[in-house]
């Protein structure tokens, strides 16, 4: 079964949203790298807790990339004040036993995990998000991928089927201008411009008005009123084009959506079934091993015989 590996990647998809949406060339987030002790002096001291500059270095790294071009001297000590205050608030929290009380524990364990499954899974999927994995997937996928038709149709949308048939009818005299008609008869959008929905590929459409409008050649008017959840349609296709697939560049933020949620799905299903699992019943106790019996109805009584 699929369903707990890809609720366990639902779940982590939120998380990750930063790393797909992230520009191809920069790579995840990371902690700064340990600085040697002579150049990475305390620059302050909490109750005791130390605050060192590679600290401030980190989390300056962690900041939206807006914040990250403002110059040190300016970053820094904003930084340090908001660092100060965090590890007073801690100390204090500690100094009164937070860090023993059963639901901060919980919670605690619970970021440390989280904390750990979105590290895993960026580490994973990083690859796949590359520049080159994503131009390499495009390659693959535009060897296949044709080109696209569109169409650019006009239509009249009126609430009953009787309604639609006088439309019908009237757009289909000698002379009648289909534009006009739906100004004047439409009640859906476009109406003021005549009807017009512009250029729309099949997919943009409710199943049932595409299939109507992608049956019909330029200039031809629906042979019946088409009926949607909308209301009844009459349609008339204007144009029809081929369009060329997307670029590289046109393509690349889907493809990095894709990519994502695809290795996401792939390395939690992968993690999922090489881990070692024991279940048990939900009041803690060894689940029964099944048995030929399981299901099976006793016997029909045989009919009892005569009487003596």
């Amino acid at each position: 079964m699929r369903r707990p590996a890809l609720l366990l990647a639902a779940l982590l998809l939120p998380a990750g949203l930063a790393l797909a949406q992230a520009p191809a060339s920069a790579p995840p987030a990371e902690t700064a790298p340990a600085t040697p002790a002579a150049g990475n002096p305390v620059v302050a001291r909490v109750e005791g807790i130390e605050i060192r500059l590679a600290d401030l270095q980190a989390e300056a790294a962690r900041l939206p990339e807006e914040l990250r071009g403002m110059p040190p001297q300016m970053l820094f000590p904003l930084l340090l004040d908001q660092m100060i205050t965090q590890k007073a608030i801690v100390a204090a929290a500690r100094a009164q036993g937070l860090d023993r009380d059963a639901e901060v524990a919980a919670r605690i364990r619970r970021a440390e995990e989280e904390a750990l499954q979105q590290a895993l899974i960026t580490r994973e999927i990083a690859p796949m998000l590359t520049e080159e994995a994503l131009r390499a997937r495009f390659q693959r996928e535009a060897a296949t991928r044709p080109a696209e038709e569109e169409i650019r149709a006009r239509h009249i949308l009126v609430p009953s089927e009787q309604e639609a048939r006088a439309a019908l009818a009237e757009a289909r005299r000698p002379g009648a201008d289909f534009a006009e008609v739906a100004r004047r008869r439409s009640t859906g959008p476009g109406s003021r411009e005549g009807g017009d929905l512009g250029f729309f590929k099949r997919g943009d459409m409710i199943p049932e008005f595409a299939e109507a409008a992608f049956a019909m050649r330029p200039g031809e008017i629906s042979q019946n009123p088409v009926r949607t959840q909308f209301g009844w349609h009459v349609i008339r296709v204007e144009e029809r084009r081929a369009v060329a697939p997307p670029s590289f560049e046109e393509a690349r933020e889907g493809l990095r959506q894709t990519a994502f949620e695809e290795g996401v799905n792939a390395t939690v299903e992968r993690i999922r079934a090489g881990a070692r699992v024991e279940r048990f019943n939900l009041d803690g106790s060894a689940p029964r091993p099944p048995s030929l019996l399981d299901g099976a109805a006793p016997p029909a009584a045989a009919p009892a015989g005569p009487r003596r």
